[in-house]
């Protein structure tokens, strides 16, 4: 399935219009304390594809408690998941390389929707999002779409660099990642613009394979490094490892339906929220 140039032109469009409300600072007071002090609540998304068939997947929220999430690195105990929502999508635009936010997005924001009208006291107050933001071929990546669309910070955290204003994946970039010995060292992403489009962030002692860090909407750099630090038990930040977990469990325990079946399948979606037990699904607390 490919884009038509007339779509993608829309597309290219839509970016730009949507660029100009990126904000690239921070504009909350938590953002401004060095130990974060006033976020509770941290948020992760995913999207996670049925084997050999891309046109249906799971969407996945997560939020996290983050003084939970500050504890859990320091011990054995697992984080405090707050809220979860996974819900079966039919998946229909096209992949197209810099235009990911239109096939997946619309249904991340659907996600924060639903929360924001049923629990709006478990709104997460940052989204931590697998993917890119102002590190893009326009400067308008995923974690920069969603942002603008939900007004929510948001911090785009990528596995692999995107080679975009003249950043290469050659000699001197690995041999700067191998420069990165302990966790929480780090170093910035300068196209050849002279714009720092991004960090490159050694997130634990376990793994050398680096994060590549940058905005997405209402952070500034300098905070999405420290919080995507402070989110690391593992190599990837807990927000997305959680959404990606339970996005791939929640697949699991679907039967091969026709994909017909999937506009409907907000069809028994699965919905979690932290109440006075622990853990339990939306239909229990009904």
């Amino acid at each position: 399935m490919a884009a038509s140039p007339g779509r993608r032109r829309r597309w290219e469009r839509e970016q730009a219009r949507l660029k100009a409300s990126v904000v690239e600072e921070d504009t909350e007071e938590w953002q401004k304390d060095a130990r974060f002090a006033g976020l509770e609540r941290v948020g992760g998304v995913d999207l996670s594809y049925i084997k050999g068939d891309d046109s249906r997947a799971c969407a996945s929220l997560v939020v996290l408690s983050f003084p939970a999430l500050e504890r859990s690195r320091s011990c054995l105990c697992l984080p405090q998941v707050l809220y979860q929502d996974c819900r079966m999508v039919a998946v229909s635009a096209p992949y197209v390389a810099g235009f990911l936010a239109f096939r997946e997005v619309p249904f991340l924001v659907e996600a924060v929707q639903r929360l924001q009208q049923e629990e709006p006291q478990l709104q997460p107050q940052v989204l931590l999002v697998d993917g890119n933001g102002l590190l893009h071929p326009r400067g308008f990546g995923t974690a920069c779409h969603l942002g603008v669309l939900t007004d929510l910070p948001c911090i785009g955290v990528a596995k692999n660099l995107l080679q975009v204003d003249g950043l290469v994946r050659d000699e001197l970039h690995r041999e700067q990642v191998r420069s990165l010995q302990r966790s929480g060292e780090t170093f910035p992403l300068t196209g050849t613009s002279g714009k720092v489009l991004g960090m490159v962030l050694r997130s634990c002692n376990n793994s050398s394979k680096p994060l590549y860090i940058s905005v997405g909407h209402r952070v500034s750099l300098d905070t999405a490094v420290r919080l995507v630090r402070a989110c690391c038990r593992f190599r990837i930040p807990e927000p997305i490892r959680q959404a990606d977990i339970r996005s791939r469990e929640y697949l699991r325990k679907q039967p091969c339906a026709p994909l017909e079946g999937l506009e409907a399948l907000p069809a028994s979606p699965e919905r979690w929220v932290y109440g006075q037990k622990g853990l339990c699904s939306w239909n229990e607390l009904q």
